[in-house]
């Protein structure tokens, strides 16, 4: 049963997304802040940290395919993104310690360059043409800090979902 747990959370996310997506942009005091979700890659992150870097680099290519398709038509970068990101995740645990406030801090910084290289691009194919601190004030930052609100209040169960199917991987083997 938790065997198919861990993939049918990340289709919930992946669905997810959109849906919390429709709650931006917020406007505070004149000012405009959008809020883009990334529930789906910090999760993959938590597979890539605690579980397998190659699983979750599987279902960040699977997922960003599926990103590139449902929901921006550019073929590839998603696709190229997710798993990148997931082969990071995993590598960068093999130095340091997997602390439930080292992997939040590691998925929130994973999702800043995310977003980072998604705007580069955007902005390099005339897609966008805000200038880089704007994109800093009013879609940055406040994205960085629902996802890390986000990772506050779910982290703890994905390590946890993670670590019950590890659990039975190793009762599998023996």
């Amino acid at each position: 049963m938790i065997r198919f747990l861990i993939p049918s959370v990340a289709v919930l996310l992946f669905l997810l997304e959109p849906e919390f997506a429709m709650l931006s942009p917020i406007e505070v005091k004149g000012h405009i802040y959008y809020l883009v979700p990334r529930f789906l890659i910090l999760y993959l992150i938590f597979i890539s940290i605690y579980y397998s870097r190659q699983r979750a680099v599987m279902y960040g290519l699977f997922f960003g395919v599926l990103y590139d398709v449902f929901y921006i038509d550019i073929i590839g970068l998603y696709s190229v993104l997710f798993p990148l990101v997931c082969f990071l995740a995993g590598s960068i645990v093999k130095v340091i310690h997997q602390h439930l406030v080292v992997t939040t801090t590691i998925s929130v910084v994973l999702v800043a360059i995310l977003e980072f290289i998604l705007y580069q691009f955007f902005y390099l194919i005339d897609f966008t043409t805000i200038p880089f601190s704007d994109f800093l004030r009013s879609r940055l930052l406040p994205t960085i800090i629902a996802n890390a609100l986000f990772l506050m209040i779910l982290g703890w169960a994905f390590k946890y979902l993670i670590n019950a199917r590890v659990l039975q991987r190793a009762r599998e083997v023996s």
